[in-house]
């Protein structure tokens, strides 16, 4: 396999014999994995697509993207003071575990990595792991007998799903969960308690997450810019900024820090009072089905702050927003209600339709 050819978009010789020794010391697997997700992260950042990557290493771009996003989760452990054991053991595997904990704050990462390491779990189970802390860490105050520590926040839904489930083989395999991972007395009385009782409390079911999909053409608008009303001048001509298009939403910029995007004039759009929209990954959405990730625009209305249940809301979390769906009044204010999230039109060849003579036909 040769070396790929100085990149176009960095012509500095510098640049790219760095690059060249970068490809190197990947197509040799020098070093660990953690090194080869800041190498790749490098390349990346210089210009090369992933797929110029795999050509000249032989790292698939699922696996660059693993170790990327592995290795800027290991280096938050240290600063999160996770275990010098669990940092020594993830420094020569794991970059699939560690993946799993990329949703995670940096101080929860740290927790999460000490439990995924003393248990010795796989990614699915670092991934139940992820999602049971991101969870508990929504919840206004601590679950009477539960602590913060991630091990009791695992323990905590399973004891959750265990009191909502009748069947007593499942109820049995979630109790024997809950406590493998309770990490205070007090979470372990509060699993054990369910031995004896066998009450059920009713699951009420999550709403659906209002998506929407772009399927035709007329619903993706192009943003023009408008010059002015007649006559005008030159010069008020060459002043309209240049625009360029961000895909797959059409996302528009101009000069400054202002940006807008285009959708379609759907009536729950229209009748929302304060709108604004939040670019995102759909995997930061809760409840989101696993396996489906992708880009989305979600759409809020920051008028509209009152709970109710069918509906979800976005919050602030330890200083950042947060998505969420309460199935009672919360404790915590609401910043606005979702009223629509929009996921990017699927085109399946995207060549074809830069060709009018190839619809015509």
């Amino acid at each position: 396999m040769t070396d790929l050819p100085p990149n176009t978009q960095n012509p500095d010789p510098d640049v790219a014999d760095v690059a060249q020794e970068l490809l190197r010391k990947l197509r040799q697997k020098q070093g660990n994995w953690v090194e080869w997700g800041v190498m790749i992260a490098q390349l990346l950042k210089a210009g090369y697509s992933p797929q110029d990557i795999f050509e000249a290493t032989g790292f698939e771009p699922v696996q660059q993207n693993q170790v990327v996003v592995g290795s800027q989760v290991y280096n938050s452990l240290e600063k999160g003071e996770a275990a010098a054991a669990t940092r020594s053991h993830y420094a020569q595997r794991g970059s699939d575990i560690l993946y799993e904990l990329r949703l995670l704050t940096q101080e929860q990462r740290a927790a999460a990595a000490d439990l995924t390491c003393v248990h010795k779990l796989d990614a699915d189970e670092a991934r139940e792991v992820a999602k049971a802390i991101k969870d508990f860490s929504r919840l206004g105050s601590l679950p009477s007998g539960f602590s913060a520590h991630p091990g009791d926040a695992v323990a905590y839904q399973a004891w959750k799903l265990a009191r909502q489930n009748s069947d007593l083989q499942a109820r049995s395999h979630l109790i024997a969960k809950g406590l493998r991972f309770a990490h205070t007395q007090a979470a372990r009385q509060q699993i054990e308690q369910l031995l004896t009782d066998f009450t059920t409390v009713p699951k009420r079911p999550a709403p659906l997450l209002p998506f929407y999909r772009l399927d035709s053409e007329e619903e993706l608008p192009r943003i023009i810019p408008v010059v002015g009303e007649y006559p005008l001048t030159l010069q008020e001509l060459q002043a309209v900024p240049l625009i360029t298009e961000i895909e797959p939403f059409r996302l528009v910029k101009f000069t400054g820090e202002q940006a807008w995007i285009p959708l379609p004039g759907w009536q729950t759009l229209l009748s929302a009072q304060d709108p604004v929209a939040i670019l995102s990954s759909s995997e930061h959405l809760p409840n989101h089905p696993s396996g489906r990730a992708g880009k989305v625009v979600i759409v809020v209305d920051r008028a509209q702050r009152e709970w109710d249940a069918s509906s979800y809301f976005i919050v602030e979390h330890s200083g950042e927003l947060d998505f969420q769906w309460f199935d009672t009044k919360p404790e915590i204010p609401l910043l606005g209600k979702i009223v629509v999230i929009v996921r990017p039109k699927r085109i399946l060849d995207e060549e074809v339709t830069k060709d009018s003579w190839q619809i015509d036909e």
